[in-house]
């Protein structure tokens, strides 16, 4: 059975799938429009489990002395996570936890913040919310997991860390990079126009490949046949 992957890095796990391509998500061009100005503060979308690591952007966001708007959902396994570990931190005037958010909330939400916090602490195969936030030309700032650096293009939609103390400087220097730029990322290489062009390629190569097989096949049908015939 052939697989298209969606990133690099989430074939890892499965080396011997049959691969036949590389296909990056994508979203429709005009989904979520493109924000020029932020407001003060990061924020963190998707879901309240380790492997997001909802503390590390709390501990980010406070280091700075910004505020953070959490909009993810908890699910029942990570129940006893978020009451355990991340209930507390909720405390602090700095954090905002909304809760989970609908889709026609995210251009509002991501848009209007500084950057996006991704500190994740998994192999993350895609990652739809960095080109989310990449549509409304808000930097991300994520750690070097999974297909991150496929996603991302460093210093030009944000910054890719690998510790805590990388990760506080990047979101300080996130005002540095042009939202524009962003945005014209997500335009090149994340649209859904993009996403479509690239299945209709792989699908019209594995159609040619296949006809080239069948062909090779009756040519060799044809050649044994003739053989037969011959020796008769």
């Amino acid at each position: 059975m052939p697989v298209v992957s969606i990133s690099e890095s989430q074939r890892g796990p499965l080396p011997q799938a049959h691969w036949v391509g590389t296909v990056k998500h994508g979203l429709p061009e005009n989904l979520l429009p493109f924000t020029p100005e932020p407001k003060d503060y990061f924020a963190f979308l998707g879901r309240i489990s380790p492997e997001k690591r909802p503390d590390r952007a709390i501990e980010i966001a406070t280091a700075l002395g910004v505020k953070l708007r959490i909009a993810a959902k908890v699910d029942n396994a990570d129940r006893r996570y978020f009451e355990r570990e991340i209930e507390p931190l909720l405390k602090n005037p700095l954090i905002e936890y909304i809760g989970e958010i609908c889709e026609a909330d995210k251009a509002e939400f991501v848009g209007n913040a500084r950057a996006l916090l991704f500190p994740i602490d998994w192999p993350e195969p895609f990652g739809l919310v960095m080109i989310e936030a990449m549509a409304c030309g808000t930097p991300v700032v994520a750690f070097d997991h999974g297909s991150v650096p496929e996603v991302m293009k460093d210093g030009v939609t944000g910054f890719i860390v690998h510790d805590m103390p990388g990760a506080i400087e990047a979101a300080r220097r996130v005002g540095e990079l042009d939202r524009r730029k962003v945005r014209g990322h997500f335009e090149e290489c994340f649209t859904a126009a993009r996403m479509a062009r690239d299945y209709v390629k792989l699908y019209e190569r594995m159609i040619a490949e296949a006809d080239s097989s069948l062909d090779q096949k009756d040519r060799g049908l044809a050649q044994r046949d003739s053989g037969e015939v011959d020796a008769a």
